[in-house]
């Protein structure tokens, strides 16, 4: 089988975009491929952060990925795999500091750390992110790396790093990974539909993907539709995200039915949202009652994702043993 290689930060409740734009793809993959899932706390660091909530955030993530359809054996948590941060060193010393500073996120994360303090300190490890990526994917000698065309950059300093280390060291160790390019729905603030879908905006700006009923119906309900400014027969944004919402959700039915309003010039915006909002809380009520099943046996989840990480572990274990000796460093195993 070929090998699939994606992560996720633990930086609270999952929310619709986070599912649409990877979990359900991710869930979808593992019967055709051998799939590593990580849940990366390392990368949570990069950013400024509470102890006790990362280790929270982390366990909540886990379950919450288990209660949309990952498996059990196909996840690990980044952090019980220090060979992680060891690669990460190595690859650091055949990239330059030219790529790194070059990096689209690093530019856009440093000026969001500085519109939220003038004082704010950002750290050598956001810089260092992408290193960390590029060990994540190698690690594991990835053959694909699902992704959407945003983070086409990331995926690209990894295949350098990739050919640097392969030249300075004359080896052909290191594989190109591929992107695995998935179709994305282009899912919008609710409440600022020029704006994508983000928990960094603020709780009225994503929908949680286990938020309660009530709370989801009166967020599609209060959605932004028309500005007053969009021309007949030109659909605004916030029109426009309310059917992504129907036609991510499956409701295929409803979908063509209110379009068909919609171009016949019947606006209906009461009666869409409310067949988005139904759809909504039809799609995440399996998940609701798969994570409260999974809450009551937490002990027993929780061993099997030690498990699970250990047995992933040997993996990047392996590759260590194997780089260590490629780069002249001294070997664990003599």
């Amino acid at each position: 089988m070929k090998r699939i290689l994606s992560g996720i930060q633990p930086t609270g409740d999952l929310h619709l975009g986070n599912y649409f734009g990877a979990i359900k793809n991710w869930v979808d993959l593992q019967g055709n491929y051998e799939c590593n899932y990580g849940v990366v706390d390392y990368h949570s660091m990069t950013m400024p952060y509470k102890a006790d909530n990362l280790k929270k955030n982390t366990w909540q993530m886990v379950f919450q990925l288990l209660a949309c359809g990952v498996r059990e054996e196909n996840l690990f948590i980044q952090s019980l795999i220090p060979e992680h941060a060891e690669l990460t060193w190595i690859l650091s010393c055949v990239c330059s500091y030219g790529e790194l500073t070059r990096m689209t996120q690093f530019k856009d994360k440093t000026d969001q750390a500085k519109e939220q303090s003038k004082d704010a300190v950002v750290s050598s490890g956001l810089l260092f992110y992408p290193i960390l990526m590029a060990s994540d994917i190698l690690l594991y000698h990835a053959d694909y790396v699902p992704i959407g065309k945003d983070q086409e950059q990331h995926l690209e300093l990894s295949r350098n790093i990739a050919t640097r280390f392969n030249y300075i060291f004359n080896t052909e160790y290191f594989q190109h990974p591929e992107p695995l390019f998935t179709e994305i729905p282009k899912l919008l603030s609710p409440a600022n539909p020029e704006k994508k879908m983000s928990k960094s905006l603020g709780e009225k700006h994503y929908i949680n993907l286990f938020g309660e009923e009530k709370v989801i119906t009166k967020q599609i309900k209060s959605a932004v539709t028309d500005s007053g400014e969009v021309s007949s027969g030109t659909m605004s944004p916030g029109v426009k995200n309310l059917f992504e919402l129907l036609k991510a959700c499956g409701n295929t039915e409803a979908y063509n039915y209110h379009m068909e309003q919609w171009e016949s010039g019947s606006r209906q915006y009461g009666a869409l949202k409310g067949d988005v909002a139904a759809s909504i809380v039809a799609l995440t009520a399996p998940f609701h009652l798969r994570l409260e099943e999974l809450k009551n046996r937490e002990s027993e989840i929780k061993d099997q994702v030690y498990e699970s990480s250990a047995l992933i572990r040997k993996k990047a274990q392996k590759t260590m043993d194997e780089v260590r000796e490629i780069t002249g460093l001294t070997t664990i195993s003599r």
